[in-house]
């Protein structure tokens, strides 16, 4: 169970890294372009690091490669939230492939929640998630910074942007509810002093958002609904789009050294 946590925090940055670089080209002004490149290595570096020490437990030959590259959609624990596209169904422009508003909300919502959890997990009981806990943590304030920045500035902005980062936040706020519900390898990775409750953290994330959605002149949607289930392995159709445009290349050359 410890290295199925591992893995789920490492698939968590990972779809989200791989999410955020497919604006690298096409950010709305080119500073974007580059901030969400960035954001998207943090994230891919964290993964490394975490998919690094998952194969030293699971053993028998797992590398961070094959874990990133040769797990097929069932095997990823990543929250439903990280593999949605970029489009937002609710908006009348949704046929466009990408709304900066829709990532910059997700971006937000995930980062305020992962200050947190990596805050926490610097106490972890396993030595070396403590240490990548702090590494990343650094990071995760940047992107928690730049995207609540930005949410600020849209939802205080025009009508256009304000309606925009609304309907983007009333897309995705419902699949929140999966950071609370707990999975039985999280549960695991708690009672054995590697992880954390991350129920404990909701009234500080609430208290987050809250304050954000407030400067921003945004409401906040109602909780309820269904509850996605992604770190239970039971993933939307769009992990599968995901997983095959990042693998391809090493599937296509599974015995290549680079």
């Amino acid at each position: 169970m410890s290295a199925t946590y591992l893995l789920h925090l490492a698939d968590n940055a990972l779809i989200l890294g791989q999410r955020n670089a497919e604006w690298c080209g096409h950010g709305p002004v080119l500073e974007e372009d580059i901030a969400m490149a960035n954001n998207s290595l943090d994230l891919i570096g964290q993964a490394r690091l975490l998919y690094q020490r998952a194969a030293e437990l699971l053993g028998h030959g797992a590398t961070e490669d094959s874990l990133a590259y040769f797990r097929d959609v069932p095997d990823f624990l990543n929250y439903t939230l990280l593999e949605l596209p970029h489009s937002n169904a609710l908006l009348p422009t949704a046929s466009s492939e990408r709304d900066f508003a829709t990532t910059i909300v997700r971006n937000f919502l995930y980062s305020a929640f992962m200050v947190l959890v990596w805050d926490k997990l610097q106490k972890s009981q396993d030595s070396q998630l403590a240490a990548i806990a702090a590494k990343s943590l650094k990071e995760v304030r940047y992107h928690l910074r730049h995207a609540r920045d930005w949410l600020v500035r849209m939802g205080d902005g025009t009508p256009e942007s304000h309606t925009r980062a609304q309907n983007a936040l009333n897309h995705l706020f419902s699949y929140t509810q999966e950071f609370w519900t707990p999975s039985a390898h999280e549960t695991a990775a708690c009672q054995s002093g590697m992880g954390m409750d991350t129920s404990t953290l909701q009234a500080d994330w609430n208290a987050i958002v809250d304050q954000a959605l407030e400067d921003a002149t945004l409401s906040r949607p109602a909780a309820g609904g269904f509850v996605s289930t992604g770190k239970q392995s039971v993933h939307s159709e769009h992990l599968g789009f995901v997983l095959a445009d990042m693998q391809s290349l090493a599937r296509a050359h599974p015995t290549a050294t680079w």
